[in-house]
């Protein structure tokens, strides 16, 4: 597993906030369990979008939505450990933002989250996650390939279509506090293996690759 533990120098200049259409061959897979005439019951965990709770409220959907990257940047989560050196208390974390009933999901949205989540957190809400979902349900996953650098965009994911996203960066340098708190930076690049041993759990596991150094992750509870 490839970490990045100094983040890149601040630009000198506020970077422009993207947005990009973009094919997921995971989406399209997703897309067939939409069909379905049953209501669904959501959880998306990235950056809150307005446009994801309207898509599966108007297909008769219940959503959740849960912006984990922004709350892992409360101070109060801010424990020493062993060694005394400082992390994040997974415990308060999970109380505090995944309170939910067991298997009560069958579809999750994880989108790019577990590359810039603090390392203490990572294994902790992909554990609770399985307890929360539905035997066969799907969670969706984006994971940075080595090729990806400290710099890489850290994007908000909108549901455009069956198999179209389209992404909007987040990674633009304001003055507001909450501006700062979405200046996150990659964390960690997973290999194959760290991926699969990660969602071990799982009944399953199918990877995409694309061509804009990510690979797109679906796993089956």
């Amino acid at each position: 597993m490839k970490f990045f533990r100094n983040p890149p120098a601040a630009p000198s200049e506020p970077k422009v906030q993207e947005r990009i259409s973009r094919r997921s061959s995971a989406m399209a897979e997703i897309s067939r369990l939409l069909k379905t005439e049953d209501p669904l019951c959501v959880l998306d965990i990235g950056a809150t979008s307005a446009s994801n709770i309207r898509f599966f409220t108007e297909r008769g959907h219940r959503i959740y939505s849960q912006d984990l990257l922004e709350a892992s940047t409360d101070p109060a989560l801010v424990i020493s450990n062993e060694q005394g050196l400082p992390t994040l208390d997974s415990k308060k974390f999970l109380e505090d933002n995944l309170a939910y009933p067991s298997t009560h999901f069958d579809l999750v949205f994880c989108w790019n989250l577990a590359d810039y989540l603090d390392e203490s957190l990572v294994k902790p809400v992909i554990g609770r996650l399985w307890s929360e979902m539905k035997p066969g349900g799907m969670l969706l996953a984006f994971f940075h390939t080595r090729e990806a650098g400290p710099d890489a965009p850290y994007y908000r994911y909108h549901i455009t279509g069956t198999d179209m996203l389209e992404v909007h960066t987040l990674n633009a340098r304001g003055s507001g506090r909450k501006e700062r708190a979405r200046n996150f930076t990659l964390q960690r690049v997973f290999n194959n293996r760290h991926i699969e041993n990660l969602f071990r759990d799982f009944a399953s596991i199918k990877f995409f690759l694309s061509r804009d150094n990510i690979r797109e992750v679906l796993v089956v509870r």
